[in-house]
């Protein structure tokens, strides 16, 4: 079968032929039309990711959507090594298989469970986000951060608090639900204050898909201007701005600030498919928006480095 194989690390996948999976007992093959080009899944390819288990060659992909051996359509997550969602068919656990609405099509499906999992794992099996609380998502302007605004209005959030770099993304965030959005990386003194406000009225959640300078920031503000004793729970899922941060102790010792992460390992596997299947059945009656781009998986070499964040890319496969 043709397939999207990682022959090392940090190597471009090549569209070539790889051998067809067998099933073993409890495993679906599934029969794949759709695999999106996530941050999970290049970071695994390049060996980067800490659930990276850097053996080659592989077929890249950790998600996707198909047809199971009964026909029935399905979205589908992390395939038995070294086979993966990049492929004209794959194999996984039964149990990692969710049926899709019929509503909801292909190419949206792939694209928006990896993105809005993070989120929706991070809301319910982390934070444990209640009505009528406040949110901030640090970073929302990417394509996670964006459905992590609309999912937060849809777990009934009072009100949700928007960071970015850019203006004009961040006004299109604004027309997604974001109550507040605040300008990151311009005016340091003008952002450090912007987050004081805003905790100074009360934060009860962050989810950060940043990490690096921001996010550091966003906890000293949290120390300095939330109120005392009252928890900040503070979820940590990204790190586009970078892997470490230099962090005050004095910090965490002079609040009530619960720093915790969010991922493969600090959620259980069930936790996520779980998760997945609650963002596919609210993506059509919550109208989720995300921009996709679907691309033929034969163009996987060119197509591999977009930088372009505005719309998830999608690799089509067959007809």
């Amino acid at each position: 079968m043709k397939a999207a194989i990682v022959q090392g690390a940090g190597r471009t996948p090549v569209y070539e032929e790889f051998a067809e999976p067998v099933a073993q007992p409890g495993e679906q093959i599934v029969t794949v039309t759709a695999a999106a080009l996530s941050q999970l899944t290049r970071s695994r390819a390049s060996g980067q990711h800490y659930s990276s288990k850097g053996v080659y060659p592989f077929v890249a992909g950790v998600d996707g959507v198909g047809y199971a051996e009964d026909g029935s359509r399905v979205y589908f997550v992390l395939p038995r090594s070294p086979y993966g969602a990049m492929a004209e068919r794959t194999v996984v656990a039964a149990e990692q298989c969710i049926a899709l609405p019929d509503e909801l099509d292909d190419v949206t499906a792939a694209a928006m469970a990896n993105p809005g999992m993070s989120s929706w794992a991070a809301f319910v099996y982390r934070a444990r986000l209640k009505a009528r609380e406040t949110v901030l998502v640090n970073g929302a302007t990417g394509t996670s951060g964006r459905l992590a605004v609309q999912i937060a209005k849809h777990m009934g959030a009072k009100k949700v608090i928007a960071t970015g770099r850019n203006k004009e993304s961040l006004q299109a965030v604004a027309a997604l639900g974001a109550d507040v959005t605040i300008l990151l990386g311009e005016d340091q003194r003008a952002m450090d204050q912007a987050f004081q406000e805003q905790f100074a009225t009360g934060v009860d959640v962050v989810l950060d898909y940043l990490w690096g300078p921001s996010a550091r920031a966003l906890l000293i503000a949290g120390a300095r201007a939330g109120a005392e004793a009252v928890p900040i729970r503070f979820v940590q899922i990204g790190s586009m701005s970078g892997g470490e941060i230099a962090l005050p102790s004095a910090a965490l010792r002079s609040s009530a600030i619960e720093l915790m992460g969010s991922g493969i390992g600090s959620v259980p596997l069930e936790g996520l498919v779980e998760a997945i299947r609650g963002v596919m059945l609210a993506a059509v009656p919550s109208k989720f928006r995300i921009e996709t781009k679907a691309v033929p998986l034969t163009q996987v070499e060119r197509a591999w480095t977009d930088g372009d964040s505005s719309a998830r890319t999608v690799f089509t496969i067959g007809s």
